[in-house]
């Protein structure tokens, strides 16, 4: 008996989203996370409809590798020149370094405006446009795809004409090194959605609730620093947390199996739980090479062990606070 298939067919987006601001923009908010892993980068919402003046900016995101401002404007229709005016003055009013634009098409014009963007900006600033698709075969549910359509060349720039967006020997050093840990720890483990290594001495990842993340970092020169960074917007908040999980501390570092520098920072904001190793940045190939592996093994423990609690930890301090 012959195969039968159903027929695909493109359903349009006012099908789905009858309404920009109340249907799409609060459904793409909750779609952050795919809309990041297209792009190649881990993105958490940081506000809905944020204001801009007499303004109102659809989505403010965070790039949470890099800790960078983004902006999303979307609309259901072609591109046109009142949202990229829109793009362009809440990129200003934030000073975000990544601009996102979301329709359901674009026109050449409008490719081109952000082509020469990408081409003129600094190396910290990147624009995207992308369109969404929904499909649907015969009468099954839809599903969507999000199409990056203009991006970074390479999506890394290599340097500004003025010469302010020049990468130094150190940061280049820096972009590679967390280039081939993020490469491994997404191919391999699958830890992360983030494709592109900055020209940074850390480099942090999403642990699926906002303001914590597990980080990397050069820190003091000489040590390399792996751990759990906790700011949920409120000293308050976050040494409660601490508190919750240095509760736990002997189950914690057993399973770690590391002894754990216990940091509750109390003249800051936020609060960390880390790890510590010599090295740097500087050292020869081959050390490297070694610090990588540790960062690899730490995250990974650290997601296991942590990672698993953290939405008990959380509700512990919800029924305190």
């Amino acid at each position: 008996m012959p195969m039968k298939f159903g027929d695909l067919k493109k359903l349009s987006l006012r099908e789905i989203w009858p309404n920009e601001t109340k249907d799409f923009t609060p459904w793409l908010a909750k779609s952050i996370e795919s809309l990041g892993e297209v792009l190649g980068m881990e993105l958490e919402l940081a506000q809905q409809e944020a204001d801009v003046g007499d303004f109102s900016l659809d989505l403010l995101a965070t790039e949470i590798g890099s800790a960078r401002q983004t902006v999303i404007e979307n609309q259901l229709t072609a591109s046109d020149h009142d949202h990229l005016g829109k793009l362009l003055t809440y990129a200003s009013g934030y000073d975000a370094a990544v601009v996102i634009w979301i329709a359901e098409s674009f026109r050449d014009e409008h490719r081109q405006t952000l082509d020469w963007l990408n081409r003129r900006t600094d190396i910290d600033t990147e624009f995207f446009g992308v369109t969404v698709e929904v499909f649907q075969i015969d009468e099954s549910r839809p599903t969507y795809k999000f199409n990056p359509v203009v991006f970074p060349s390479g999506w890394r720039k290599s340097k500004s004409r003025t010469g302010r967006g020049e990468i130094s020997e150190k940061r280049e050093a820096y972009r590679i090194f967390f280039q081939g840990l993020i490469d491994e720890l997404r191919e391999k483990h699958k830890f992360t959605n983030a494709r592109k290594g900055q020209a940074q001495g850390w480099y942090a990842f999403g642990s699926g609730f906002r303001g914590i993340v597990y980080e990397i970092s050069f820190a003091l020169g000489d040590r390399i620093r792996a751990g759990l960074y906790i700011d949920l917007g409120e000293a308050e908040k976050n040494k409660a947390l601490f508190d919750v999980i240095f509760s736990d501390k002997e189950t914690v570092e057993t399973k770690i199996g590391e002894s754990l520098n216990w940091e509750r920072l109390n003249e800051k904001r936020a609060s960390r739980i880390a790890v510590y190793r010599t090295g740097s940045i500087d050292s020869d190939i081959e050390t490297l090479e070694s610090i990588k592996d540790w960062a690899v093994e730490m995250m990974l423990k650290f997601k296991e062990v942590l990672g698993a609690q953290l939405e008990n930890y959380i509700s512990n301090i919800e029924n305190k606070i």
